[in-house]
């Protein structure tokens, strides 16, 4: 499975950004997606993930009520929108998949496959 992540970019406190994974491969292997987000400095932590079949969603607390995660299971596309994005939204942001049936994990070493990152810049 490869994984291309898009769609970041510099925008400015409040505004809106949607970032794209388009998956290629043997797709029918995957069984969720989740996005995560890396800072300077800091962790990659989980921001929301997706089953793919049921298309159950699980957000982190810091995106809550700001973004939704969804899927295109034809076009193999997972796509994270981000609304009221703020400062401390900067990261290189991920996409990740993982094959085996363990539900959508929080945790990034339980991923099998990387997109490249992209990065979004929230200026205040």
């Amino acid at each position: 499975v490869q994984l291309q992540a898009s769609g970041g970019g510099l925008v400015q406190a409040g505004d809106s950004l949607k970032l794209a994974c388009a998956a290629s491969g043997r797709t029918s292997s995957m069984n969720a997606v989740g996005w995560f987000r890396q800072a300077p400095g800091k962790e990659r932590e989980f921001v929301a993930g997706i089953s793919w079949s049921g298309g159950r969603t699980y957000y982190a607390d810091s995106a809550k009520g700001r973004s939704t995660i969804s899927r295109d299971n034809a076009k193999n596309t997972v796509s994270l929108q981000m609304n009221s994005l703020k400062p401390e939204d900067t990261a290189v942001y991920y996409c990740a998949a993982v094959s085996r049936r363990i539900g959508v994990p929080g945790a990034p070493n339980l991923y099998d496959y990387w997109g490249q990152g992209t990065q979004v810049t929230v200026s205040s």
